[in-house]
């Protein structure tokens, strides 16, 4: 489909959605370009199935937790909550600097997942809504920042998924927990990841493949890489090695910001003023808060205002 077809498609998608009361300004969703593009692209630009994959997901953001996604933003940063050291310990899982492409970098280590240690802290109700806050700084926060940085679109991140150590007792204790995920991803934030490079996959990796493909889009499937432990020269086509963990064979170790795993660095950070726990105490922090405004805490469309910046007016 040509570009011109596309952008017709587009506005028109655009007029339907405010006409049909789906789409306002200043909705967290985002009504910019680009987010209601995804949606489309994720129906093969089909309206009538693009509009009912837009509702379904606006209904999910007012309904989530009972709360609605906004409520559950506004109550937990993202790179700042209380039990997000335990969180990383047991569930690896953050976004550190971009790709060469000036993608953001999703990297989550399933080797080091210990759920039973995780919920003797921390409830099995608490620990999914960091994962869906983990999910919504994505379009939210991380992408906008990732644009603005590179000068121009960013749609969608890299995932490296590291299974050094994963093996099928752990697979099947996540199992449901991976599908949710996945599906959530899938449904609600459609086309925001552009690249999954598995890596250490063991060789048991052939059953747990077969297990979570009926759970993925064919799309989905056609953005995955399974390297085995030879994965250092592919990582380093697609990252700079400063922007590389030195864990997964690059140079960066986020040294003084408490390691690359906690130091959500990236361009996401820069200007970026918090809202959590150590940021309302004055405590020291991993990182340097940057891109949320005060306004937050006196309600979300403020932070939209600032960080979907270039938001469409509707």
């Amino acid at each position: 489909m040509d570009d011109h077809k596309q952008e017709e498609i587009l506005q028109k998608f655009r007029q339907e959605l405010v006409a049909e009361d789906l789409l306002h300004e200043g909705d967290s969703i985002g009504t910019d370009d680009e987010t209601l593009l995804r949606f489309l692209r994720a129906r093969k630009f089909d309206l009538a199935l693009s509009k009912t994959m837009f509702s379904d997901c606006q209904h999910w953001r007012k309904t989530v937790r009972g709360v609605g996604i906004d409520k559950l933003y506004a109550e937990t940063d993202p790179f700042d909550y209380p039990e997000r050291e335990l969180v990383f310990e047991c569930w690896p899982m953050w976004f550190h600097k971009t790709d060469k492409k000036g993608r953001p970098i999703n990297i989550q280590v399933l080797g080091d997942m210990n759920l039973a240690k995780l919920y003797k802290a921390c409830t099995p109700e608490r620990h999914w809504e960091t994962v869906l806050v983990n999910a919504e700084c994505l379009p939210r926060e991380v992408l906008p920042a990732s644009a603005r940085a590179a000068g121009r679109n960013i749609g969608n991140s890299l995932v490296i998924v590291d299974l050094k150590g994963f093996g099928l007792s752990q697979f099947w204790q996540v199992k449901s927990l991976a599908r949710n995920s996945f599906q959530i991803s899938q449904d609600y934030y459609p086309e925001t990841m552009g690249q999954l490079i598995i890596i250490n996959a063991p060789s048991s990796f052939t059953i747990i493949w077969n297990a979570i493909k009926p759970w993925l889009s064919k799309e989905t499937v056609a953005k995955v890489v399974i390297l085995g432990n030879d994965y250092q020269r592919v990582l380093l086509e697609h990252v700079d090695a400063d922007s590389l963990p030195s864990s997964l064979g690059g140079q960066c170790t986020c040294e003084g910001l408490g390691g690359c795993e906690l130091s959500g660095a990236g361009p996401w950070q820069d200007g970026r003023k918090g809202w959590g726990p150590r940021t309302n105490s004055g405590a020291p922090r991993v990182h340097d808060p940057a891109l949320i405004p005060d306004e937050v805490n006196e309600g979300v469309p403020a932070l939209i205002a600032l960080e979907r910046g270039r938001t469409t007016e509707v």
